[in-house]
């Protein structure tokens, strides 16, 4: 009874530092959605009281999940990746890896987000098995890469110009969402996975590689998505993509606000039990056949399922009720001004903060710091990023604007990205692709999404061709932005050596 008494102290204080994160990451978008609200595009006190609703739902939910993910996959994760290579035979490694991809995958919020958008066009069932499956098949990918000692920026090259080569193949209403697709899917769910599973597989060498090799797992993960959604819409063919466009409701009262959400609650509790469900299953079917865990971590384990599925369930209905809505209205209202062309720097200022506010940025600007040995500072990799963002959120209501096709912009970016790799330290290649879908977070699918939809479709604009995208844009831009830091940093170690070497050249002269 203590040790769960001191189980639960210590959820109530990692719950409110998770909580604060999450109100980090949500409050920078909710007082520019107050400003634009008290603006440009004023909306009825009741649907933002349903706003303001969604956001409290929103923090709470994401914090739930997070700490949810912490205690619970993650260690799932670890457990499995670790068990798994213990046996060191390929043929028993990479089905499972296949099947973990899968199922991780049909659980990401971010995922279910989007594959919501399309109701109307598709199941969403079905998008987010397609997604999943191209996340197992390139899990097996990265898997061997790292056994059979491949390097990544060969293997990325290979991919890459398979995917651009194909995408001439598809119709112009699946290419937008194929490239969103990669960028949502990894996220909190599945990368704790993906990493245990590259930790493990870079365990099994002993190479001065290892280290190295262990990273881009992520990276790999993120292309089979776009892969997979591009091979569905060869199959389907479909002329144009609608999207399941939430209306603003009409609330009257805070009994109709109260309804309003409690409508929703019983369908995302069953979404959400049968995405995580699969995952306990495993977990439970792989404690018969592998190695087993002490009681004391099931019970921990399963304390964090709950926590897991009460976060996504209170996050997806924020989300859905709340932003959806809110985020397609503005769109809409900007998008027909007489000056819409302020979406763009709307767009950039949106873009800047969801980027500074993310957790998974933070981790990441440490994990470079440390890998640098402080040669590339924290605050000039979050700065890049941030900028880099927003540049790219910028541009991609430009094109909803002007109405340009986003292949002018994903193939000279992925270009750039490409070239990259072979000039900076390859490390920093696994880092810039890994952190692509670092930058997309739950606030890009959830509000920027939104956005760019409404202000599609108030300019007249093909939803499917213009109004998807702007994912894609902000995975693209930490390719590129990491890599430059790649090269600065060899730059600086360059010089750094030369200085060095001077030194000791002189050292050696006085000693004669």
């Amino acid at each position: 009874m203590k040790r769960h008494a001191s189980f639960i102290r210590a959820d109530r204080t990692i719950i409110s530092e998770k909580v604060k994160e999450a109100f980090s990451s949500v409050i920078p978008i909710a007082l520019i959605v107050l400003a634009l609200c008290v603006s440009v595009s004023p909306i009825e006190s009741g649907v933002f009281l349903a706003f303001v609703l969604g956001v409290l739902l929103v923090v709470v939910g994401m914090g739930l999940f997070t700490l949810g993910a912490d205690t619970a996959m993650t260690p799932i994760g670890e457990y499995v990746g670790t068990s798994v290579m213990r046996t060191k035979r390929i043929w028993i490694i990479a089905p499972i890896c296949f099947i973990v991809g899968v199922l991780i995958t049909v659980s990401e919020p971010d995922l279910q987000v989007l594959a919501n958008q399309l109701s109307n066009t598709i199941n969403p069932w079905l998008l987010i098995l397609a997604v999943g499956v191209g996340v197992g098949v390139f899990l097996v990918i990265a898997f061997l890469r790292i056994v059979l000692k491949i390097r990544l920026s060969y293997l990325l090259m290979i991919c890459y110009l398979g995917v651009f080569v194909l995408s001439f193949f598809v119709p112009d209403a699946f290419i937008p969402l194929a490239f969103d697709s990669g960028g949502v899917t990894t996220g909190p769910m599945s990368v704790p996975f993906i990493i245990a599973i590259g930790t493990g597989v870079a365990a099994m060498r002993s190479d001065k590689d290892a280290d190295t090799d262990g990273f881009g797992l992520t990276a790999l993960c993120s292309i089979g998505p776009i892969l997979s959604v591009m091979v569905l819409g060869i199959i389907f063919q479909p002329e144009k993509i609608e999207t399941s466009t939430k209306v603003l409701p009409v609330i009257s009262d805070s009994k109709k606000l109260l309804q309003l959400y409690l409508t929703e609650l019983p369908h995302y509790m069953k979404e959400v039990a049968i995405a995580l469900l699969p995952i306990v299953v495993f977990f439970f079917v792989f404690q018969l056949v592998g190695q087993k865990v002490q009681k004391q971590q099931i019970i921990r384990i399963l304390v964090g399922v709950v926590y897991t599925y009460l976060g996504l369930v209170v996050f997806l209905i924020g989300v859905n009720v709340g932003f959806l809505p809110v985020g397609t209205f503005i769109g809409k209202t900007i998008g027909g001004l007489s000056y819409n062309w302020i979406i763009v720097p709307i767009g950039m200022l949106v873009g800047f903060f969801v980027v500074a506010a993310e957790p998974a940025v933070h981790v990441l600007t440490k994990q470079v710091f440390e890998i640098t040995s402080g040669a590339i500072p924290q605050k000039a990799l979050r700065l890049s990023l941030m900028i880099g963002v927003a540049v790219s959120v910028g541009l991609a209501m430009l094109r909803i604007l002007l109405d340009i096709s986003i292949m002018n912009f994903l193939i000279p970016g992925y270009a750039i990205a490409l070239v990259f790799t072979f000039i900076v330290p390859e490390i920093f290649t696994a880092i810039a692709f890994d952190s692509g879908g670092v930058a997309s977070g739950a606030m890009t699918a959830s509000f920027l999404m939104p956005l760019a939809l409404g202000v599609c479709e108030s300019v007249g604009r093909n939803i499917a061709t213009e109004g998807f995208g702007v994912v894609a844009f902000v995975a693209m831009t930490p390719l590129i932005t990491i890599q430059i830091l790649g090269l600065v940093y060899k730059i600086k170690t360059h010089k750094l050596k030369k200085i060095e070497k001077s030194k000791n050249i002189a050292e050696e002269d006085i000693i004669e």
